[in-house]
């Protein structure tokens, strides 16, 4: 069986030879980068299953990394975990907002970092078993299960691995609100301390990428989101 492959970026070695060192402990297929511009070089090389990358890089940061990755077609879906020191809410508000998936503040517990890992490695690798259906379809908005891509009215739209799966789990559970703490739980896989404002940026940019069917996500004041039986307009 093939290794899944990690990418990790991060420009101090005492962590990078940490987080490389476990992660093959666990059986993972590591490489290392410790700029932004060799990061985008070895993703074009050949594509990891995951990303970890650091926020305050030499040069390109991992801001710009991230933006990069996430506007390539070919990139786009690799799921990116940010690595910082930096844990201030506007930092972690940016790193969602460029698309990133997960969060990890230093110093950061290798325990809880390799969970978060195998928890979206999990999720990312058993797409297709995750369902009995290979595609959800509503109201112009259509989802196939196993190549993870998203349409419009026949147009595809290119969603994050996260907007991805808080588009699915909404459309699953029509007609049901659903708490950010649901979502977090069962989009992100545990628990995220009371983070909802995740939620809140990733269903921003849902809405957004949705055009007019955006709308169809409703919000459920003081509770959470709900995808709607009956088209708003």
């Amino acid at each position: 069986m093939r290794k899944q492959s990690i990418l990790v970026v991060d420009d101090e070695r005492h962590i990078l030879e940490l987080i490389q060192y476990n992660l093959q402990e666990a059986g993972y297929d590591v490489r290392t980068a410790d700029t932004g511009e060799q990061a985008l070089q070895m993703v074009q090389q050949r594509h990891p299953d995951l990303i970890l990358l650091d926020l305050m890089l030499p040069g390109m940061d991992g801001l710009a990394v991230c933006s990069a990755l996430k506007r390539e077609h070919a990139t786009a879906s690799i799921p990116v975990m940010m690595l910082t020191a930096r844990g201030d809410e506007i930092d972690k508000v940016l790193g969602l907002e460029m698309g990133a998936d997960d969060y990890v503040v230093k110093p950061f517990s290798v325990r809880e970092l390799m969970a978060r890992v195998k928890a979206l490695l999990r999720r990312t690798g058993n797409q297709a078993e995750e369902s009995s259906d290979a595609v959800l379809e509503e109201d112009g908005i259509r989802l196939d299960l196993v190549t993870y891509q998203a349409y419009v009215d026949g147009k595809r739209v290119q969603l994050t691995l996260k907007e991805f799966e808080l588009l699915h789990m909404l459309m699953q559970n029509r007609g049901r609100v659903l708490t950010r703490d649901q979502l977090l739980d069962k989009v992100w896989g545990y628990e995220y301390f009371g983070e909802t404002r995740t939620v809140d940026v990733h269903i921003r940019h849902l809405r957004q990428k949705l055009g007019a069917k955006g709308a169809r996500i409703e919000t459920a004041r003081g509770l959470g989101y709900m995808f709607s039986v009956e088209d708003p307009a």
